[in-house]
């Protein structure tokens, strides 16, 4: 029998959930989709499955789209339809487990619910009176939910562990998901000849601002020896008017958005390096997440640029791969393409392409024993079931005082 999951998520047009989508589909499972849309129009489905479309909320306004969220968790009347059949709910980040576990008590007390969690926003670090009340609202989620995804060991190390997550912990890193007869082939990649200009490829989610200016700065101070290539989704809410701002950086270039995971052989092939720095959230967020960038330029032999003494840079370094940087890094990376040539790269290239497939890659058999490994109404036990038709959110004491993180 096939799982039937229901899936909530923030935004309908991240590229991220549709990757996740095909990951639970091609492991087997029925997905039922439910979720805001931060795009000018609602988005009607997602990777050929039709949505629930909750409504419209804006990124980096965390309080409108709290609003939001509650608007739907007062009538929850959309979150019913999604909820039918289903065998579990996956939640994607801490504003839809609020809709989950409420739609859940409501609707469906005997499914179990996943939280899926790939980013700690900074206000649930906060010592603050808005992070504490935060962390109350998390503690409450915490104890009616049955499995937390997350996609790096230093979140559980840094924040689900010393803040004591009730349930199992499950690792699933943001690897490259590789589909049935599209072989990965990265030693096929045309990539630049080895020399200058050396090519540096910064793409993803561009969200930070210190990024966008220690490569500006390179690219001006070394002019012919270093460019620059972006490509993917910049964050309007941290560079408003992001074309005119390349416009005027010389040595940089922007591609435009990209959502086909076909295109990414030729854009890591496009380039030399993969930028894989980010101070977003600096020393909290930023420090412990481990990029799809890291996967995907392994994967396709671009070498990754990195902090040391970030998660990050503990990934590379055990794979012996890369190159790492001090923080603050922009004198170390003048030094290293000042005197970069073209044995020397040919030698970081290889080791990235020694990293073994299976840490770069989701496949299949990894889809199913993702799918697998999902707590279903089949496999909760029947006291839990029991427990969860009186159980409804309340604030707890936080018993850990006002420095917990």
């Amino acid at each position: 029998m096939r799982t039937s999951i229901s899936y909530f998520v923030h935004d309908l047009d991240d590229p991220a959930v549709a990757r996740r989508i095909r990951m639970l589909t091609l492991g087997g499972a029925n997905v039922k989709l439910a979720g805001f849309h931060r795009s000018a129009k609602p988005i009607t489905s997602v990777d050929g499955i039709q949505t629930v479309d909750l409504g419209k909320t804006e990124s980096a306004k965390l309080l409108s789209r709290a609003l939001s969220v509650a608007k739907v968790a007062i009538r929850l009347d959309a979150a019913a339809d999604a909820l039918r059949g289903s065998d579990l709910i996956i939640a994607r980040n801490l504003e839809m487990l609020v809709l989950a576990v409420r739609a859940r008590n409501r609707f469906a007390p005997s499914i179990p619910v996943v939280y899926e969690c790939l980013d700690i926003h900074r206000l649930l670090l906060s010592r603050g009176p808005v992070g504490r009340a935060l962390r109350l609202v998390e503690d409450s989620l915490w104890r009616q939910t049955d499995l937390l995804l997350t996609s790096s060991p230093a979140f559980i190390r840094n924040y689900f562990g010393p803040r004591k997550f009730p349930s199992t912990q499950k690792l699933i890193e943001n690897k490259v998901l590789q589909i049935p007869d599209q072989g990965v082939e990265p030693h096929q990649v045309k990539r630049p000849l080895p020399g200058e200009p050396w090519r540096i490829g910064w793409f993803g989610v561009l969200r930070c601002r210190k990024s966008f200016d220690l490569l500006s700065r390179l690219a001006r101070e070394l002019p012919g020896r270093v460019e620059v290539i972006l490509r993917g989704r910049p964050a309007s809410s941290i560079f408003p008017d992001f074309e005119a701002e390349v416009a005027l950086a010389p040595g940089i270039s922007f591609g435009g958005e990209y959502r086909n995971p076909d295109d990414l052989n030729a854009i890591y092939g496009d380039v030399h390096f993969a930028w894989a720095l980010d101070y977003f959230e600096e020393s909290q967020n930023s420090a412990w997440l481990l990029p799809n960038r890291i996967y995907e330029g392994c994967l396709w032999g671009a070498v990754p640029l990195a902090l040391g003494e970030v998660e990050t840079g503990n990934w590379l370094a055990n794979r012996n791969a890369g190159v790492l940087l001090p923080d603050p890094p922009y004198e170390a990376l003048l030094r290293f393409f000042r005197s970069l040539d073209v044995d020397q790269y040919q030698k970081l290239a290889a080791s990235v392409l020694r990293i073994p497939a299976n840490d770069l890659v989701d496949d299949a058999d990894g889809c199913r024993a993702l799918v697998e490994s999902l707590p279903t109404r089949r496999t909760l036990p029947a006291t839990s079931q029991t427990v969860r038709k009186t159980v409804f959110i309340k604030p707890v004491p936080d018993r850990r005082g006002s420095n917990a993180a």
